[in-house]
């Protein structure tokens, strides 16, 4: 699998292959050739290709799991995000479902719940009501605030992969692992914003979008559907009341406890015309001119995926792999993975 590692970290330095050739010595076309697998460099190549990359040389040697078949969701046309930034993000979804589903496969198929059906669920085009089928569909109290997001999708089956890009045009996507959905979310947005983008991408795979829907309309459709997901609305008038004249700051006790930012809430306030438009208008400019748009204070503690490091600390602990092995699936120190599965001494 070296070609298949080298193609990841290339991704990961952000570089292009005229790029990486240029610091190696070596023409792009061999570059190109490395990562079709149609030639293999000689060990000098691959000493200074990880010298290049600031990787060590068994890091290339690491196999992939060759029984997976992805199904990647699309960028938005005319994305910002650059198109070498968009083969890193699928790039980076495959490398750590192979070391996931290594892990998950040491253990048996059964250790994972069955994965939901795709496209199930048809919209109505109120977006409140299907966020209340969306809640239903994952067997979700039909109002209320949710917990843990991401610990609620692994035990339904949907796998989350939070990955560091530092690009805010990514938000997220989703796409198919062996037919099981998958979400990756980017890591360096507030906790709030994972959770809204998490409830969106479910969205696009749980409806059955109409194939004459623009995409305009598919994605301001799936945000409706995830802001009610989130705080529907009977919660919002329950909390808030039926009328509120503005937007004040006890407001922020119940966007922590919906795990919401403020800015939605004021969204999902006014379309349930709890607050007006002026109201809602005189937030978002002063929450601009704070800087909230982008760096709106959080609220939450942020939710992290966990069922990967249990099949790992499980196949540890039942002597399925070595410690050694474990920490390369996790890629985290020997002493972690130690601390982790077994008990201090004395």
């Amino acid at each position: 699998m070296f070609n298949k590692n080298l193609r990841y970290y290339r991704l990961k330095n952000n570089l292009s292959m005229k790029e990486l050739a240029s610091l190696v010595g070596v023409s792009p076309m061999a570059i190109s050739h490395y990562e079709s697998g149609e030639r293999r460099p000689g060990m000098d190549t691959v000493k200074a290709l990880a010298d290049a990359l600031g990787v060590k040389v068994t890091d290339f040697l690491r196999s992939r799991n060759e029984n997976l078949f992805f199904v990647h969701g699309e960028f938005r046309k005319g994305s910002r995000l650059p198109k070498k930034q968009q083969e890193y993000i699928r790039e980076s979804v495959e490398e750590y479902m192979s070391r996931f589903y290594t892990a998950a496969e040491l253990l048996g198929g059964e250790v994972l719940p069955d994965a939901p059906a795709c496209h199930d669920l048809a919209l109505t085009g109120d977006a409140d009501f299907d966020a209340l089928s969306m809640r239903k569909y994952l067997k979700l109290a039909e109002f209320g605030p949710i917990g843990n997001l991401i610990e609620l999708l692994e035990n339904r089956g949907i796998l989350v992969y939070v990955c560091n890009v530092d690009q805010d045009a990514f938000s997220g996507m989703n796409g198919l692992v062996n037919g099981r959905p998958y979400i990756i979310v980017n890591g360096l947005m507030s906790p709030e914003r994972i959770r809204s983008t998490i409830a969106h991408e479910m969205a696009h795979f749980i409806f059955e979008w109409p194939e004459d829907m623009s995409e305009k309309e598919i994605e301001s459709t799936a945000t409706a559907i995830s802001g009610a997901f989130l705080f529907p609305a009977e919660d919002a008038r329950r909390e808030l009341g039926i009328r509120r004249k503005s937007i004040t700051k006890d407001m922020t006790m119940i966007c922590k406890e919906y795990g919401i930012s403020m800015y939605l809430l004021v969204k999902r306030a006014n379309l349930c015309s709890i607050v007006n438009n002026s109201a809602a208008k005189d937030f978002y400019i002063k929450a601009g001119q704070a800087g909230w748009r982008k760096n709106e204070p959080s609220r939450i503690e942020k939710e992290e995926p966990r069922l990967f490091m249990q099949l790992v600390f499980r196949a540890v602990t039942e002597n399925e792999i070595s410690i050694q092995k474990g920490a390369e699936l996790l890629k985290q120190p020997y002493s972690f993975v130690v601390s982790q599965c077994f008990a201090e001494e004395g």
